[in-house]
């Protein structure tokens, strides 16, 4: 498989690319953003793009993917609805309908949130606008698009998040949340099984576009 990851410095972009790396059946890996991925393997290539609502000047790069995990995303403390919409909403549909133009045959997923808003009228202002998102998203013409619903996410395997306050959240809680997970196996999952639930939704697609932390759990065991 040929595999597209945007958001690839991003705490749930870190285990998804590790995990395409590992993967014996991923021959190539296009890390696109505004920065590199940091990291260099045989089959990883970075495109840098500072304008990722533009992508007319790199069109020929983004043609023969079977897959695209977009894990890009921001919290929206502190932002106003329409900030958090362009972000949350605006960006990842200037991609989807690139990709799903330049690649029919593509599986998309979309990393949204637990508890996501699909009537897009609720009082939750991240949740309507990552609901409203799905929703725009599962009409594109891709082959399949999966929208993955994870709450809690432990980090592995050196994954780590950019935001310090959640890093350092993580740091502490680690003995618990590893007690959590054993004791409540679909309340929390892991960056390893994000991952590769991942690349089993892009090899042999879902039963649901929803995907929710039991089937994420599922999938990436």
């Amino acid at each position: 498989m040929k595999v597209m990851i945007f958001g690839a410095t991003g705490m749930v972009g870190q285990g998804v690319l590790r995990e395409c790396l590992l993967a014996s059946d991923v021959d190539k890996v296009l890390c696109v953003g505004r920065s590199p991925s940091g990291q260099r393997h045989p089959k990883l290539e970075d495109l840098v793009i500072k304008d990722l609502f533009d992508y007319s000047a790199v069109e020929s790069r983004l043609t023969g993917f079977d897959a695209c995990f977009f894990c890009l995303g921001v919290s929206s403390v502190g932002k106003s609805e329409a900030e958090y919409r362009r972000v949350s909403y605006d960006l990842p549909l200037a991609a989807a309908t690139v990709l799903a133009r330049l690649n029919p045959q593509m599986t998309f997923t979309f990393v949204t949130g637990r508890g996501c808003d699909s009537t897009e009228r609720g009082p939750i202002m991240w949740a309507r606008v990552k609901g409203a998102a799905e929703n725009a998203l599962l009409k594109l013409p891709f082959k399949g698009a999966y929208m993955f619903r994870p709450g809690v996410i432990q980090p592995l395997h050196g994954v780590r998040s950019k935001t310090l306050l959640y890093h350092a959240a993580y740091v502490a809680l680690a003995p618990v949340l590893g007690l959590w997970r054993a004791l409540s196996p679909d309340a929390i999952t892991t960056s390893e099984r994000v991952g590769k639930a991942m690349l089993a939704v892009a090899r042999r697609g879902a039963p649901n576009p929803f995907v929710e932390m039991a089937d994420i759990n599922r999938l990436g065991s």
